[in-house]
C-alpha cells in the first residue's frame, strides 16, 4: 500500500507526496549535474597537469626513444594502479593536448563544457584555428560528443562564411567568442548547407522544397545551427494594398534577430538581393522588438555563384547567400570542394 505524505507549501497549504516527490527528484539531478560538471573539470585538468608533466621532465619536448620507453614504463604502473585510463596511448594524448593548449586559463575555460572526450576528438586536428572553432563552439552551443564528431566529419568550419575570413579576423572573432560569449553572423550562418534528409528527388519546386523544409524541421534547424527558432512559413506582409510572401522567418536567440530564409531553386540572381532587402526593411520597420538587433536574410540557391555575390559586395552586410546540396557528393570530392572555395577566398582577400 502507497504512503501518501503530505507536507506544507510556504502559504501554510499541504503538499501532495507526489509534489514532494518531484522536487527531491529535481534537486538530486541538479546536484548530480553539478558534481558530474566539477569532476569532469578536474580530470581534463588532471590528464593535462600529466601531459605537461610527462612533456617537461620526461620527453623534453622530443620524441626518443629513452622517453618513449619511460613513458610506456609509467603508463604500466599506473594502469595496473588506477585502470585503462592510463595507457600509452591515452598518456600521449595528454602529452599532445598540454603542447596544442599550453595556456592553462585557456584550458580551464574549456574544462567547463568539453569532457575529455571531446578533447581527445579535437586532437587530431592539426590547424589551429579549426581547432579553436570547433572548441569553441561545441563550448558555446554545448555539443555532446557525437554532436561534435558529426560537425567535424560534416567540415563545418570550410562551409562557415568565417573559413573564407583573413586569418586575424578569424582570431578576433574566436577571441571574442571565447572571452565574451560572442556569436557574430560569419560564425553562424553558412555558405553550403547539406539538406540531403529532405529526401528530394532530381527535380522538385520551390514548393517541393518548403514542404520538404517543414515536414524535417527539426533536422533542418539543426542543419542551421544551434539558436534557431520557427517564428513562420509564408509571412505575409502587405505593402500599398499588395500582399508579399516570406518563405520561412526564423529567430535566432543569441543573436537576437529576425531571420528571414529564401528558398531558391537556381543560381543566385541580383534581384533576389532587391526582394530580401525589401523583406528586411519591413521587418524592421514593423516587427522588430526594441531589444532586438535588425533583421538578417539568407538567400538559400541550389548555386551560390560566387563571382555574382563578389560583385555585390555582400560580405559584412545583412544578407547572407548561400548553396544548399540535396545530395552529398563523395567524401574526397566535398573536401576538395570545400577547401578550394576557402583558398580562394583567402586569395581574393589578400588581393583586396
Amino acid at each position: 500500500m502507497k504512503t501518501k505524505i503530505s507536507t506544507k507549501n510556504k502559504d501554510g497549504s499541504l503538499k501532495t507526496n507526489e509534489v514532494l516527490f518531484d522536487e527531491i527528484r529535481s534537486l538530486i539531478e541538479e546536484t548530480r549535474s553539478r558534481v558530474a560538471s566539477t569532476v569532469n573539470s578536474a580530470l581534463v585538468l588532471m590528464n593535462w597537469h600529466i601531459g605537461k608533466r610527462i612533456n617537461d621532465e620526461i620527453l623534453q619536448n622530443k620524441r626518443a626513444e629513452y622517453g618513449n620507453e619511460i613513458v610506456v614504463t609509467l603508463s604500466q604502473q599506473l594502469t595496473a594502479e588506477y585502470g585503462k585510463g592510463f595507457t600509452r596511448a591515452n598518456l600521449f594524448r595528454m602529452v599532445q593536448f598540454a603542447e596544442i593548449y599550453p595556456d592553462i586559463e585557456i584550458v580551464a575555460s574549456l574544462t567547463r563544457q568539453l569532457t575529455w572526450t571531446h578533447v581527445v576528438e579535437l586532437l587530431p586536428i592539426k590547424d589551429q584555428l579549426k581547432r579553436d572553432f570547433y572548441a569553441e563552439m561545441c563550448r558555446i552551443e554545448r555539443w555532446n560528443v557525437r554532436t561534435l564528431r558529426g560537425k567535424i566529419q560534416g567540415m563545418l568550419f570550410e562551409r562557415t562564411a568565417i573559413s573564407r575570413k583573413p586569418e586575424e579576423t578569424i582570431k578576433t572573432e574566436l577571441a571574442e567568442l571565447r572571452d565574451e560569449d560572442k556569436l557574430t553572423t560569419d560564425l553562424v550562418f553558412r555558405d553550403t548547407y547539406f539538406l540531403d534528409f529532405l529526401g528530394l528527388s532530381d527535380t522538385f519546386s520551390e514548393k517541393d522544397l518548403e514542404n520538404a523544409i517543414l515536414r524535417e524541421l527539426e533536422r533542418f534547424l539543426l542543419e542551421l545551427g544551434v539558436g534557431f527558432a520557427f517564428v513562420a512559413r509564408q509571412k505575409r506582409i502587405t505593402v500599398d494594398g499588395d500582399d508579399f510572401y516570406i518563405d520561412l522567418l526564423l529567430y535566432h536567440r543569441e543573436l537576437r534577430r529576425l531571420v528571414v530564409i529564401e528558398l531558391k531553386l537556381g543560381k543566385f540572381m541580383p534581384a533576389d538581393l532587391g526582394q530580401t532587402e525589401f523583406y528586411l526593411r519591413w521587418l524592421d520597420k514593423y516587427e522588430r522588438k526594441p531589444w532586438e538587433e535588425s533583421p538578417i536574410g539568407l538567400i538559400l540557391c541550389s548555386e551560390r555563384s560566387k563571382e555574382r555575390v563578389e560583385l555585390l559586395a555582400l560580405d559584412g552586410r545583412d544578407i547572407k547567400v548561400a548553396d544548399y546540396w540535396t545530395q552529398l557528393p563523395d567524401k574526397k570530392l566535398l573536401e576538395q570542394k570545400l577547401h578550394e572555395a576557402v583558398i580562394m577566398a583567402h586569395r581574393l582577400s589578400e588581393r583586396e
